[in-house]
């Protein structure tokens, strides 16, 4: 598989939540961090993702918003 963008999480599948449209996909991508993907149940069936299995986590955003307390 070759794709062009440059935010890959390489990581382990540890939860899929299937809701009546959507799925939530839980990555663990090491040192404590898990990134979470809501993708359609279709995509979760047709990529058969399943818990334990190895994923990449594919960033493409347009932009990143920071917060902070003040």
């Amino acid at each position: 598989m070759k794709i062009s963008a440059r935010n890959q999480l390489k990581g382990t599948i540890v939860d899929v939540v299937k809701g009546a449209t959507t799925s939530h996909v839980r990555i663990d991508i090491g040192g404590g961090a898990i990134v979470t993907a809501s993708i359609t149940n279709e995509a979760v069936d047709e990529l058969k993702i399943t818990k334990g299995k190895p994923a990449i986590a594919v960033i493409k955003a347009s932009d990143v918003m920071v917060a902070v307390d003040v």
